[in-house]
């Protein structure tokens, strides 16, 4: 996993009525990269249970993005803010709940993280040759009512599934840092009203 490629990456920004920011935290675990998630809260109202990259929305405090990526992972999972070592950013993803994300893609220690339990349900970290693995992911194109025909990722791995606004930002981090591309092909076509697939 190369890093440095997304220190050379030119991110696109994207306009947005709200802002938020995560960290998308890449860690070592027995000498193989892996990357860390949180399972949002079954409570939350948006996107609960899904998993996610450690980070929320904007406050007026907050001097930038970067802080609030990181302020907002200091709540969920305890991280320090002296503990990141930051390669860049990827592009900026628009949710269907109207923000405009700005994921920060940062090296952390691999050590036990704390989760808050009124947000983050618990902490699962992923390798990163197990998320590449192309028997763990498939795809399928819908027909979004807003956003037009959109594709979906899906990636399986250790019980758990990384898809929407996480699976979008999940693709390009791979895409910039390893050899895995996304098929070319979907595996399958659904009906704009069909259920999620996770």
């Amino acid at each position: 996993m190369d890093l440095a490629r997304v220190t050379q990456h030119e991110p696109v920004t994207v306009e947005a009525g709200r802002r938020a920011a995560v960290i998308a935290p890449v860690l070592m675990r027995d000498d193989r990269p892996h990357v860390l998630f949180t399972k949002r809260a079954d409570h939350l109202g948006e996107h609960p249970g899904q998993m996610s990259f450690p980070g929320g929305g904007r406050e007026p405090s907050d001097v930038d993005l970067r802080a609030t990526a990181l302020r907002e992972a200091n709540e969920e999972i305890g991280l320090q803010t002296d503990e990141p070592s930051f390669y860049g950013r990827l592009d900026d993803i628009l949710t269907v709940t109207d923000y405009a994300v700005t994921p920060f893609v940062a090296t952390v220690p691999d050590r036990e993280y704390e989760p808050d339990q009124r947000e983050v349900a618990e902490i699962a970290v992923l390798s990163v040759d197990d998320l590449t693995d192309r028997d763990n992911y498939e795809s399928e194109l819908r027909d979004h009512p807003k956003y037009g025909e959109i594709r979906l990722h899906f990636f399986h791995v250790d019980g758990y599934t990384v898809w929407g606004a996480t699976g979008r930002m999940l693709v390009q981090l791979l895409e910039l840092t390893t050899d895995w591309e996304v098929p070319p092909e979907v595996d399958r076509v659904v009906d704009p009203d069909a259920d999620f697939r996770v």
